[in-house]
């Protein structure tokens, strides 16, 4: 299952998307973790020293890597350098699992040590001072984009995303490429309004969006949430002495967590197991070519000189039939 949490900067989803990512390793899920946001703080969350979460390998940095392993034998690529973010796979394209072992999670991902076993971590790099004035922070999530496009997971394997905050993920189809988007909402007029823009934004494209609501003291937050976000809300999360540990770089044993936010957690695993019942690869297939044809003829003609309508495989849908790496 593809997993992302999303929200206003401060709402506390990179906090909350490291309790799941711990709560899934507690239940010896596979989970591939990605910090897909502009401040890198996941690695840091889920247990590693500052040094260690900068030491991560950018996947930004890696994208030619990236880029010429996926391409496989795809005739219809003629270069990895006509690859962009939205390129689709096809016959002959390299694709990805969870489970196994590949150039690209050898260059990209690093062992997280956690209290129930290890987790993949992979990072997209922060924006450094040399991509002011000349990039935006899209050209950074690029490459999980290109990954997402590329992997093929089951029901019983997770990739959980820590998204840029607010809406940004709408500045292309990245927000498309999960089976279940957490928006996490402080119960507070800014709060929700990451909400209505999301709700907005992923209506016409069937996003599966539930709302987490944090920080939530008393009865009279949970009622404000209720009002504003309806039956989306699905849980709420109030104050926890594990996560303040946490974030003093103590954290107690996982199984010490409130069995409140325990609960929670484990009805967030319970609604995006329950919306595998609603994968569509047809659906997700095109929408990857919408996107792509979209992005094409906005820019990536343009920039990579060729046509890339003519990478889309008409016949090709990505299933979990499908081998994780299709021949060379």
């Amino acid at each position: 299952m593809k997993i992302a949490f999303v929200g206003k900067g401060g709402s506390g989803k990179t906090t909350l998307s490291s309790l799941f990512i711990r709560h899934l390793a507690a239940n010896e899920a596979p989970v591939v973790a990605v910090d897909a946001d502009i401040n890198q703080h996941l690695g840091t969350a889920l247990g590693l020293a500052d040094a260690e979460a900068a030491a991560l390998p950018a996947m930004g940095a890696h994208l030619p890597l990236i880029k010429e392993y996926l391409r496989g034998s795809n005739p219809r690529i003629v270069s990895a350098d006509t690859m962009i973010k939205t390129t689709p796979p096809g016959e002959g394209s390299r694709l990805l699992r969870v489970r196994e072992d590949n150039p690209v999670y050898e260059a990209c991902a690093r062992p997280v040590p956690l209290d129930d076993g290890d987790v993949r971590l992979m990072a997209t790099g922060p924006f450094t001072e040399a991509d002011l004035g000349v990039s935006c922070y899209h050209s950074k999530v690029g490459a999980v984009e290109l990954c997402l496009n590329h992997l093929v997971d089951g029901a019983d394997e997770y990739v959980v995303v820590d998204m840029t905050a607010g809406s940004d993920s709408f500045a292309s189809g990245l927000f498309t490429r999960f089976d279940m988007t957490f928006l996490v909402a402080e119960p507070t007029r800014k709060g929700v309004s990451v909400y209505r823009q999301y709700k907005e934004y992923a209506r016409d494209f069937g996003v599966a969006l539930k709302v987490v609501g944090n920080k939530v003291q008393g009865r009279d937050d949970l009622d404000f949430l209720r009002d504003e976000v309806g039956e989306d809300l699905l849980v709420t999360v109030g104050h926890s002495d594990w996560v303040r540990a946490m974030e003093k770089g103590r954290p107690p044993r996982f199984e010490l967590l409130e069995a409140d936010n325990r609960m929670s957690l484990q009805a967030l695993q319970d609604a995006a197991d329950d919306s595998y019942a609603h994968r569509d690869w047809d659906r997700y297939t095109r929408q990857m070519v919408h996107f792509h044809l979209r992005n094409a003829e906005s820019w990536g003609n343009a920039k990579t000189g060729a046509d890339l309508a003519s990478q889309v495989d008409p016949g090709f849908v990505l299933s979990e039939g499908l081998s994780a790496v299709q021949p060379a």
